[in-house]
């Protein structure tokens, strides 16, 4: 009897098998049965929104099906995040963001809503980035040295703008290799910090690049350094903190598509052809260059360890950054 219950055991594995396999073969061949919609966690018009749209417009002819864009502004990108995760994992939903505000929310959140580690799949990247340090382009500091020394003797009375975390955890980094006071002011977005800092109101900011290098381009401000502890191609003549005497900091960003966990591995699989071949051609090329960002080219398990490690990580930067948890 016990081998007879036995080979129904192979039996039954077996039928199991054979029945997986035709699935996981039609939910990559009827993918996509519907129109995608990409998830944006940025207001319209920002620097990263329009990376969002650019995809969107290059993946139309790629699946024959129509692209919405679909905005998700709030809690500092982790509305959108929290959205994904808890979205149908069928693949018609796909996040284009920075996987570092998916990754802090482990640390910065008392009770994050989900878990980072295990609730998310990367199904490409897209780029890697720096942010960037500026002060108004009639400012008279010329180099991160000349800020230092300005924010030095104002202490308290000086103050820096961010709107991202990474942004935060820079300027913080730099506080405190730098022995500075400086006060920091959280915005919405990029765009509504300007007009302090081209007023005045506060003396530099740390802004994403593709909003930097857009200012950079029509005269309104001047960057003094990137945060990548390496130059970024697209950015060469861009010296970095580390360049400029304040060690230790290495804070690159980076945009992927990403997945709730749960979603079929042919699908991802696919997403991740889409994605590469968009990012891979020349035009896409030049047009990250623009933004101030390199192309990253992964395959879906390189892409999935490159966020894993940026989760752990980020415990390390919430810390050196004294930031306490909300």
């Amino acid at each position: 009897m016990r081998a007879n219950y036995k080979v129904l055991a192979v039996s039954a594995a077996l039928a199991f098998s054979a029945g997986m396999m035709p699935l996981a073969a039609v939910q990559a061949q009827d993918y996509p049965s519907q129109n995608i919609h990409l998830i944006s966690a940025f207001p319209p018009g920002s620097g990263a929104d329009i990376v969002v749209r650019y995809y969107s417009e290059k993946l139309k002819p790629l699946i024959k099906q129509n692209v919405i864009v679909e905005s998700k502004v709030g809690a500092g990108g982790t509305l959108a995040v929290e959205y994904i995760a808890r979205a149908k994992p069928d693949g018609h939903t796909i996040l284009v963001h920075s996987g570092i505000t998916a990754a802090n929310m482990m640390y910065l959140l008392k009770k994050p809503p989900i878990d980072a580690a295990k609730d998310l799949q990367l199904a490409a990247m897209i780029n890697r980035q720096p942010f960037m340090v500026v002060v108004r382009a009639d400012a008279p500091w010329k180099d991160l040295a000349q800020l230092t020394g300005h924010l030095k003797q104002q202490k308290d009375k000086s103050s820096y703008g961010w709107a991202a975390t990474i942004a935060k955890v820079a300027g913080e980094l730099y506080k405190n290799k730098s022995g500075l006071q400086t006060v920091d002011v959280a915005y919405r977005a990029g765009p509504d910090l300007l007009n302090d800092l081209l007023g005045g109101v506060i003396d530099f900011a740390v802004l994403d690049p593709a909003l930097a290098m857009a200012q950079l381009r029509q005269g309104k401000i001047r960057i003094l350094a990137v945060t990548t502890q390496e130059r970024i191609k697209a950015s060469a003549d861009l010296p970095t903190m580390e360049e400029q005497g304040v060690k230790d900091i290495n804070l690159v960003g980076w945009f992927g598509a990403i997945l709730p966990s749960a979603t079929p591995r042919p699908i991802v699989d696919q997403i991740n052809v889409w994605f590469n071949a968009i990012t891979s051609s020349p035009e896409t090329k030049e047009f990250l260059a623009k933004t101030g960002a390199d192309p990253w080219i992964t395959s879906v398990d390189e892409a999935q360890s490159a966020y894993l490690k940026e989760v752990q990580a980020w415990g390390d930067y919430v810390r050196l950054a004294k930031i306490d948890p909300q």
